[in-house]
């Protein structure tokens, strides 16, 4: 049987989540913390030997494709498009003073 929640478990839950419940809210939460926990350990009784363990439900594997500089060094050309260069970069006005 999972542990059971009581009424302290449930004033230190409202304390760390800020929350301010009436009474008949307490008890509601209570009882679905409870149906959480006793669902959790209903979940533990499952045979799970030799089942492989899953990071994601579907096999795709990487389906990104590998990074490779395709277009080469195109400086030169890049800086024929800038209305001032300067030792192979863009000169551009001072905005600091």
């Amino acid at each position: 049987m999972s542990k059971k929640i009581d009424n302290e478990i449930i004033e230190n839950v409202c304390i760390l989540a800020k929350l301010s419940l009436s009474d008949e809210e307490k008890e509601q939460a209570r009882e679905d913390m409870q149906k959480m926990l006793d669902y959790v350990e209903k979940l533990e009784e499952l045979d799970t030997d030799g089942v492989e363990p899953l990071s994601h439900i579907f096999g795709d594997q990487n389906v990104f494709r590998e990074d490779e500089v395709t277009n080469g060094d195109a400086r030169e050309a890049m800086l024929l498009n800038a209305p001032k260069a300067r030792e192979g970069q863009y000169q551009v006005p001072k905005t600091i003073g």
